[in-house]
Formats: C-alpha cells, structure tokens, sequence
C-alpha cells in the first residue's frame, strides 16, 4: 500500500505536506472491509510514524538550541503547514473507521479515543492547535535565554542550582536572589505570552462547543477514568495526607540546620553541612554508570540505553540557550526515544536520568503492537513507567551495585529522592489546583495579578513551614518558571497519580524484586490496548485517588526513610 521509499529522517527531512499527501489520499480512497482492515491500519500507522518522526525532530530541534532561529523556523513551518492538513486527514481516517464498525482485536479501548476525538474535532481549531505550539515555543526561548553573571562567569540558571546545595547560607541566599531577579525581568514578556495562550485556549474551546476549556481538555486528554471533581478531591487528600508528612520533614530540616526560619534556600542543601553530592563531573559518566545501574536491575533495560548513547540519542548537559527541563521523545520512523535534559552534576540529575530512561523503555516495550493507535499511551501510566523506575533503580545507587556513591551517600541520596515525592506530591496540587482555577475562571485569570493572588494561596496551602517573609513577589512570579502550565496544560495530575502507582509497583519489589520487576515490564508492553484502571493492575498498581491507598504510600516512604537514617 504504502511505498516503502521514506524509511528514515533523512528520507523525509525535507518533506511538505505534498509530499504526505500521496500517502493520504490513497487511505481516503480504500472502502474499509474485514478483509482489508488489517493492511489499512498497517498503511496509517506508516502516515503516523512519517509525520510524528516529522514533527517530533523540528521540536527537539527547537528546545536543543532555542536560539537556532532555522530550527524555529522549521517548527513552525511545520504547525503552521503540515500540522493542520494532516489533523484534517487524521479526522477523516477516524471517521471512516468508525463508519466500518469493525473493531480488530487490541483496538477496542484505542477505538473509544477515537470516538472521543471525533466529537471533539473543528476544522476552524487547526490553525488555533498550531499557533498554540509556536507560542510554547516562544516561551521555551524567553527562559533558554536566562543567564546571569556568577562570580565573573556567565552561567543559565540551572548552572546556577548546584550553589543551592552548599553549606554556605549565605551564598545559597545570593544565588537564589540572583536567579530569581533574573526571572523577574522577563515579567511583562511572559505576561504577554501568558495572555496569548489564555486567549488561543478560550477561542478553542468555544469552537468545540465546550463551557470552558478545562471540559475541553479533559475530552482531548481521553480522561474517561476519573472527572474534575476527582481531581479535586485527589488535592483534598493530599492536604490531608502528604501535606502533614512533608511539614514534618521540613521541620526535621530546620532543627538538625538550627534556624529559626526556613527559608527557601534551605531546601536543597545537606542538613548536616557536608557538601553537594555530585555524582558526576561529566555526562559521560552519568551515561557509563547509569547503564551499570540498569544492568543490576535487568541487563535488557541496560541495552536499551546502550544503543540509545551508541546512535546518539542522548542530549543531557546544560548550556547556554538550551530549553529547561527534560523530556523523553519518540522518533517513531526511526523506532528510536530520544532523551532530553539538563545535567549540572547534581543528584537531580541522576533521578532526571532514571526518570526519562523509564519513558524511554517504554517505547521499547511496547514497540510490538503494528498499529500507531495502539501507542497512544494514557499519560497517567506512561509517568508510572518513569517513576517506577526511579524507585526500582534506587537499590544500585551505591558503587559496589556499579553506581555512584558510598553506602551512606546512596542513602542520603534515597532519603532525598523520597522526601521529595512528599514535595512533590504537595507541588502537584499547586500546580494542578492552579489550572483548574484558571480554566474555570478565564476572563480573571487574563489578569496575572489574580494568578499571582490565587498562587500564593495555593502555595501558602500546600507548602507549610518554608518562611517567604520579604520574598513575597518571588513567590508570587514563580507559576511562571513552570513550563507546564504554559505548553501543556493539564498535565500535571498525572505526575501525582502515577507516583501513587510507582510506589506501588516499589512496595511490590520489597517484597519480591523479580516478580515486580516482571509485572512493570508487562505492562509496559501493552499501550493503549488496555484501560488505565486494567494496565495499572497489570503493572501490579490500583489506579487510585483516594486517602487510603495515598496513606499506605506514605506510611512506607516515612518509613524507608527512618530506616535509611540508621545507615
């Protein structure tokens, strides 16, 4: 059906639509039957991958050098050209297989997505979807260009982080000023910005015939297993439940610092005053010794990132006009992920690693299913895949596991990676309560003071203890340096679920590693051709929002860290 010429990037790097269209038009032409239904599916997953493989590489293109003006160019290009044609051909095959009524094996739950975006599609959003995606890149550029001056050296912000981590109060309080005064001064800009989306984003969801764009984006994100309402009352729980066990760690933190108040650049530092871990001087030693870690784990996971540093599929230090952040992408032509970050030398950057590995094995894993619909994994479990893995790696953090660190420096490193799921947990609800709000109150949230106003109230909510006394602008501004709440909004719930599920998957291996271990990996392999509440319970997890089973995951992290204090 589909000719087999493009069979790399290089093959299609240059592509415009007319060059899709061949492909497109010959699918639209098909009558679907049982008896060809197969090869059909076969010929759309190849337009997929093509035009995924596309876009996908003009985005990296973009966050690896925000300053690559070529790069933005192509981007945008390809939103502004490629994007809508294509969304427009996608609404058609959607349609055409609905109206065949055949549902092949393993498409059942892929075919309910469908349904969804169907109702969901308008014509007139196309060109709004791809304005959309060029102004997250417009944000990406304004904080790739943040840098300041740092004892006579020109450093980004996230260089800067290391200093948070020094015993020296005093100069933890001078980098934390210095980087958020640098932020400060892109105010108005991220303002402007900010208002762009909100106006984009009513526009949207008004064509859809939504009541506000909250309703719509819970259609788009194929969110069937729990409501807004849920949501909410997952942030109630985790007030009631995570809130207490974080003040608890921080008041830990301000009697062993012997401060009267903790302030926020008390948070990253050791509390017995010895210096920053750094794992690491180079990236090439967080590649070595992460894969050592992952071949302590399962020597397959391991291989999988062989290949990925071999073929050049790793972009991990920090510089100058990289986008911040991390990510895992997917290049579905070259059947490869591609991992994105920011590496400085710290801890954090370790747990990024095994994080985004996590995304990264599970492009492999579910790299069997033929058909692309199949792929469209609900975010809730791909995050379960990430931070599972973080938990399950934790073991082989010591050097004698192939890892980085001493017995008790992996220790101390476990204790602040669980300290900060209790953070972030607490950071979730902020976060995510703030674009509920927002999206429900639009027109006010068009005023970034009203934002600010409602941030604070959230974080003075969630984040007990941490003394903002004096610091109350820096507070306030701080929704802006999250990259979420600009480009992807809505996303933030799922880091929080998808904890609640890792932790499970790791209460699992305490008790039988190999067994655990077997069941995630299970799961990994089957996309999108379960529900989320069924791939959780294949993954070993319930799929859950309540208090109860977010006290059992508390309870155990309180008590992994009592015993790792011993060590």
């Amino acid at each position: 059906m589909i000719g087999p010429s493009a069979t790399s990037y290089q093959d299609i790097k240059d592509w415009t639509w007319d060059d899709f269209l061949p492909l497109a038009e010959e699918l639209l032409a098909i009558e679907v039957r049982a008896e060809n239904i197969e090869s059909w599916l076969d010929g759309w997953t190849q337009l997929s991958r093509l035009y995924y493989e596309l876009g996908n590489r003009a985005f990296v293109d973009t966050t690896v050098d925000t300053a690559d003006e070529s790069a933005q160019e192509r981007f945008q290009r390809y939103n502004d050209r490629i994007q809508p044609e294509f969304k427009r051909v996608e609404h058609q095959l959607n349609q055409k297989l609905i109206a065949s009524g055949l549902t092949p094996p393993g498409m059942e739950t892929a075919v309910r997505r469908i349904k969804n975006g169907i109702e969901l599609f308008r014509e007139e959003n196309l060109a709004l979807l791809g304005a959309e995606q060029n102004l997250g890149t417009e944000y990406n550029r304004v904080l790739g260009a943040q840098t300041v001056e740092w004892e006579g050296e020109q450093m980004t912000l996230r260089q800067l982080q290391p200093v948070l981590s020094e015993p020296d109060r005093g100069r933890r309080e001078s980098a934390w000023r210095r980087s958020f005064e640098r932020s400060l001064d892109d105010r108005d800009q991220l303002n402007d910005i900010w208002g762009r989306f909100l106006d984009l984003r009513g526009q949207i969801s008004a064509n859809a015939d939504m009541r506000d764009y909250r309703a719509y984006k819970w259609h788009e994100l194929n969110r069937f297993d729990y409501s807004p309402s849920d949501a909410l009352s997952f942030f109630e729980a985790i007030e009631n439940v995570v809130v207490p066990a974080y003040e608890r760690v921080l008041e830990r933190r301000r009697d062993r610092l012997g401060v009267v108040a903790l302030r926020p650049w008390d948070t990253q530092n050791d509390v017995y005053g010895r210096p920053p871990l750094r794992p690491f001087s180079a990236v090439q030693s967080l590649e070595d010794k992460t894969i050592d870690i992952f071949s302590a784990v399962d020597d397959e996971l391991a291989g999988y990132l062989r290949i990925m540093r071999d073929e050049g599929y790793l972009d991990l230090e920090n510089r100058k006009n990289k986008a911040p952040g991390g990510y895992c992408s997917y290049f579905p032509l070259s059947r490869r992920p591609f991992i994105f970050m920011n590496a400085v030398g710290l801890h954090d950057d370790v747990q990024t690693m095994l994080h985004e590995a996590g995304h990264a094995f599970h492009t492999f894993g579910d790299d069997h299913l033929p058909w692309a619909q199949q792929r469209d994994v609900a975010i809730e479990f791909a995050e379960v895949a990430s931070m599972a893995m973080e938990l399950l790696a934790a073991p082989y953090l010591s050097a004698d596991q192939g890892g980085f660190y001493t017995a008790a420096a992996a220790a101390r490193a476990r204790i602040e990676h669980l300290e900060n799921l209790l953070r972030l947990w607490a950071y979730i609800a902020v976060v995510a309560s703030f674009q509920h709000w927002v999206y429900s109150n639009i027109d006010a949230a068009r005023d970034p003071e009203k934002c600010d106003d409602h941030w604070e109230s959230l974080w003075d909510r969630f984040t007990p203890v941490i003394d903002y006394t004096g610091l109350e602008p820096y507070k306030r501004f701080r929704w802006r340096m999250q990259m979420h709440i600009f480009c992807l909004p809505f996303y933030y719930i799922e880091y929080g679920l998808a904890q609640l599920g890792a932790v499970q998957v790791w209460a699992n291996s305490l008790r039988d590693h190999g067994a655990a271990l077997a069941r995630y990996r299970h799961a990994l392999t089957l996309g999108t051709t379960v529900s989320l509440p069924e791939i959780y319970r294949a993954a070993g997890a319930r799929f859950a929002l309540d208090s109860e089973t977010l006290r059992e995951a508390v309870d155990l992290i309180e008590a992994t860290i009592d015993d790792l204090e011993t060590v």
